[in-house]
């Protein structure tokens, strides 16, 4: 049973993601057990169910869309 108060929130996403990145970058999420899949229009659209979903559907991104010096910097601040 749920908590008094609680509510359940589901948001979609479409994700513009370049069509030669959009197969990994689905089969990743899907690796993460994140719902997502590719529409008939050839957009990538995904559940995000909670933070940590879109923690990983930050992290899968910037993996794709991130300049080298922009993950550098990344990577530097999360071992400070």
């Amino acid at each position: 049973m749920r908590p008094s108060g609680y509510q359940s929130t589901v948001e979609s996403l479409i994700l513009r993601v370049c069509p030669g990145d959009r197969r990994q970058v689905l089969r990743r999420l899907l690796e993460l057990s994140v719902n997502a899949w590719c529409s008939s229009d050839g957009s990538l659209q995904v559940e995000i169910n909670n933070d940590v979903e879109a923690a990983q559907i930050y992290s899968v991104l910037q993996q794709f869309v991130a300049s080298r010096a922009e993950l550098v910097d990344w990577l530097e601040q999360c071992w400070n």
